[in-house]
């Protein structure tokens, strides 16, 4: 049985879905692995890499699907490679689930496509799958670098004959996985970090990284709703709005660089930063928006571009972090794409041949699992997704 792996077709996009030594994983667990030619380039991982470790390489994304039960894919297939599925063949990504135009075409062809994304990030057992923290995790580290190169003063403090340089002061918006990172390189970095996030339970995270808590005055009632519902689900009252803008506001009148990650899955990203408040902002200062791929959270901001405002204000549209990162995000990924796949092998019969595990490799599609159904957005020509 064969995985294949399909190159990126977006020139934003450096990561390849599975590395040499994910591999060599597969392989170990009977399957078969054929990469599309150049598919690791942008990642460091030529073909020879791949062939070393006993992959076949295939001249084009047809030939791949046509030889491979399991496609692998950091972005979602393009339309062409679509049109070439068959039913029972599986597809695995990042798919973008809750704006993808093309699930009901995968559900036609009658393929199984798992969104990484919608991976249920309680479940123990799931960690190791989780794309989302993995390549958070990474991104807020090259935010900060990202940030550092833009911003024309250095981080740290310094003391010199000439007179004492102040450290920068760095506003992190969103204290998720890329938040956290984020707060512990800056940190690292000499700054001075404040923090803010609609979960009250984050404080503690963040002040345990160095950073200072932006504290927003909530009510009894508001904090219970936010912290049951993990505090993306909670609608905040009117009162908590205008707190929650004066006190950014205020930090970020004074801030040298801003990082923003808020991010709501099948949502646009929540606007954190409005116009108003750019006004405000020291000329030289720097902002980050990672969430400018899904409609950003700083008005004004272009995915991918930066824009300079009139009073000198930098905009850094960072539609794809991980993508700069791209060898070790692929390795990463990659770890997590497999540990998922396991999780579609069949239990091996009593007469399975330890010298050749391929002979008995079977797959098992079981939607009562707990990963698997939460992952399946198509499967049984039917799209599964449930609207939000």
């Amino acid at each position: 049985m064969k995985i294949g792996v399909i190159s990126a077709d977006i020139a934003s996009e450096s990561r390849v879905a599975i590395t040499p030594d994910a591999v060599k994983k597969l392989r170990k667990l009977g399957f078969e692995v054929v990469i599309q030619s150049g598919a690791g380039k942008a990642a460091y991982y030529a073909d020879e890499l791949y062939q070393a470790v006993g992959a076949d390489i295939a001249s084009s994304s047809a030939e791949v699907i046509t030889q491979s039960r399991i496609i692998t894919t950091v972005n979602d297939l393009p339309a062409a490679a679509i049109e070439g599925l068959t039913s029972g063949q599986i597809v695995i990504g990042m798919l973008d689930p809750y704006r993808n135009t093309q699930l009901d075409t995968y559900a036609t062809k009658g393929v199984t496509a798992f969104a990484m994304e919608l991976l249920p990030r309680t479940l123990s057992r799931a960690q190791n799958m989780d794309v989302l923290s993995s390549q958070a995790n990474l991104a807020g580290y090259k935010a900060v670098l990202l940030a550092a190169n833009e911003y024309s003063r250095p981080f740290p403090m310094f003391m010199t004959s000439a007179g004492t340089v102040k450290p920068a002061k760095v506003v992190i918006l969103g204290v998720g996985v890329a938040g956290l990172q984020a707060i512990a390189t800056a940190k690292r970095l000499g700054a001075v970090v404040e923090a803010s996030d609609l979960r009250p339970t984050a404080r503690e995270q963040v002040e345990s990284l160095g950073g200072k808590w932006l504290d927003v005055p909530m009510s009894a009632e508001e904090a219970e709703t936010a912290k049951s519902t993990g505090g993306y689900a909670w609608t905040p009252s009117e009162q908590y709005v205008k707190d929650q803008a004066a006190v950014v506001d205020k930090a970020l009148s004074n801030a040298d660089v801003v990082i923003t990650t808020a991010q709501i899955p099948g949502r646009n990203a929540p606007r954190l930063v409005h116009g108003a408040t750019l006004a405000k902002m020291k000329a030289g200062s720097v902002l980050i928006d990672m969430a400018a791929g899904t409609g950003g959270n700083v008005e004004g901001s272009v995915p991918n571009e930066t824009i300079t405002t009139d009073n000198g204000v930098r905009i850094v549209g960072a539609a794809n972090i991980p993508s700069m990162l791209a060898a070790q995000s692929s390795d990463l990924y990659a770890n997590n794409l497999v540990n998922f796949i396991t999780t579609l092998i069949a239990p091996a019969s009593d007469d399975a041949s330890a010298s050749d595990p391929s002979a008995n490799l079977a797959l098992k599609l079981d939607m009562e699992d707990e990963i698997q159904g939460a992952l399946a957005v198509t499967h049984d020509s039917q799209v599964r997704l449930a609207k939000r």
